[in-house]
Formats: C-alpha cells, structure tokens, sequence
C-alpha cells in the first residue's frame, strides 16, 4: 500500500483525539474499520505509530516522526488546492517566466511546483552568488522573479520599483563531519568551535558581519574563513579542514551532519521579489504561494530541520 494523504490525515485524527473510539466517531467511522486502516498505515511505514493502553494511545517515536511532517504537508496541501483553485479560476494564457535565485534546493524547488500549476509556462533560471545582481536583472527587466535572502532583518537589495515579499526564516545551521564531537549533538554552542576554521558561500550582503559578530558575542574572533562555492565547501567540511555555515534546508549530504546553534545567534530570511510595474498581482500571488510551499517541502526533507522545529515548537 502506498501512503496517501488521507492516511496522514487519519493518523492526525487519532493523535488529536487520543483514542481510536474517540477518533472514528470524528472520522465517522466504525472503531473495528478504523483500526484496521491504522494496521495498514504502520505496515505500510514499517512499524506501530501508537502504543494502545487503557486510557487510549500515544504516540511512539516513529509516529511522532510521521506527526512532525505531517504538520507541515497537510497544510501544504490545503494551501496549495487553495491556491489551484484561484489559479484555476483566472484567465491563462501562455507565458515566459524567467526566475533568478542565489544558489541552493529552494530555486529548483519552485520551478518544479511552477511546472505543475503553469503548464503552459515556458521558465528558464539565472543563479547568482549575488543579491545585488538579482535586483539590478529584476530593475533591468531581464528577470520576472528572484529569490534572495538577507541577514535577520537586514534591509532586501535596493533598487527602484522593487517589490520583496518574505517566503520563510530559516536559522543558519553549521556543517560538521559525522566523527567531529559535535556532530551529535542536538544544539552546539557557538563557543565549542572557537577553535575551528570555517567555510560559507560567497554573497554580497552582511552574513559574513553578522557571522564576525556572533562570535565577538560568543567571545572569540572567527579563525580563517573559506569564501567557495557548495561543491568546494562540502568537501572542505567532509575533510575536516572547516567547519560550515548553511541554511537549515541545506540537502542531507553524505559524511556531513547539519546541526542548529544555541540561541540562534545567526538567521537567513529568504524572500522573493519582483518589480511593481511589470509583474502582475495574481501571478506574483501565485508565485510567492508556490514559493512557500517549496520551502516548506525543502524544509521538511531535512531531519535536522524538522527536529530543530518540533523542539522550538514551529508550526
């Protein structure tokens, strides 16, 4: 059997309610039918979601586990039939959209939601290390939408006409190799790697202040820091010659493990933008809903991530 999202739901609905009797009367379902429906869930997931006593059910690990991402994608998809549905409603005709975006999974993420909503859409991308450079393509006409991102709240690039909507925060997590002491860890105190040299990806805004003064905060001064490209900087991390710093949806890498920081002393605000006099409002709607969703499907193929939410009790 394979897993729908009926199924997740019927998992939420015994959580909620706290008991399969108190569940199927919510479900309008018999008791017996429904827990047979949850026989072939765990089956089909590889394990029991509930342990059963006397005062109903609780969650076991691997049904928190499932819990956790389906708190993300049921809203997901309650946004995105939403969010079809208008689409679905307005006239559409056939159209170039050109998308620009700093490096990372949120870009690739958002053609692929697009492709699905905007069948007729021709899209082509543009990368950049550059937010800078993304704005001037968008001032110039030469892009009709980018992501980009800032440093906390630091101001979006400037430039005239310029429209940024935010599509999620996400805080900065660092990269390890799997046998560094931290690498288990569940949080690591930025403090633990005053002694490490370290790595990040090249970019024009203020991330590599905010870094220098996190650490004068933590009390030391950063050692070397390795401006490279993604490619140059897991391999530094796999080697051990530094320790990374990456958005918490950075994809699972082999030999790598991606943990939060204490406090969060650092955060990345992704957002996207466009210019005001050419981008139309419900296609900027769409594209900025599509764009959450994206994030939000990043967001939960992470396992760090969705750990360091249900610890801080992010919806």
């Amino acid at each position: 059997m394979e897993l729908e999202l009926r199924h997740l739901k019927t998992v939420r609905a015994i959580a909620d309610a706290g008991s399969l009797t108190r569940a199927a009367t919510v479900l309008g379902l018999a008791q017996p039918a429904l827990s047979a429906q949850l026989k072939r869930i765990e089956r089909a997931l590889g394990g029991a979601l509930f342990e059963r006593g006397r005062h109903g059910v609780r969650a076991t690990a691997l049904g928190e586990l499932v819990l956790e991402r389906s708190r993300i994608v049921l809203p997901a998809v309650t946004e995105l039939q939403q969010e079809a549905a208008r689409f679905a409603r307005a006239p559409r005709t056939a159209r170039h959209l050109r998308l620009g975006g700093t490096h990372g999974p949120l870009l690739g993420a958002l053609v692929d939601r697009l492709a699905d909503v905007a069948p007729d859409a021709r899209m082509t991308t543009c990368t950049s290390w550059s937010e800078r450079e993304l704005a001037e393509q968008l001032a110039d006409g030469r892009l009709d939408f980018a992501l980009a991102g800032t440093c906390g709240s630091a101001e979006p690039p400037g430039a005239a006409g310029l429209v940024w909507r935010e599509v999620a925060v996400d805080p900065v997590f660092v990269m390890v190799p799997e046998v560094h002491p931290v690498a288990r860890r569940a949080e690591v105190d930025l403090t633990e790697l005053a002694g490490e040299e370290w790595a990040c990806v090249p970019g024009d805004g203020c991330f590599g202040d905010c870094f220098t003064a996190a650490c004068a905060r933590a009390g030391f001064t950063p050692r070397r820091m390795y401006e490279t490209d993604t490619a140059s900087l897991v391999h530094l991390v796999q080697v051990g010659r530094a320790v990374g710093l990456c958005r918490a949806t950075f994809p699972t890498t082999p030999g790598i493990a991606t943990r939060p920081l204490t406090g969060t002393p650092l955060a990345w605000r992704h957002l996207l933008g466009w210019h005001a006099l050419t981008g139309r409002p419900d296609t900027a709607e769409t594209v900025l809903a599509q764009a959450r969703m994206a994030h939000a499907g990043v967001a939960a193929s992470s396992d760090s991530y969705t750990e360091w939410m249900a610890a801080h009790r992010v919806p």
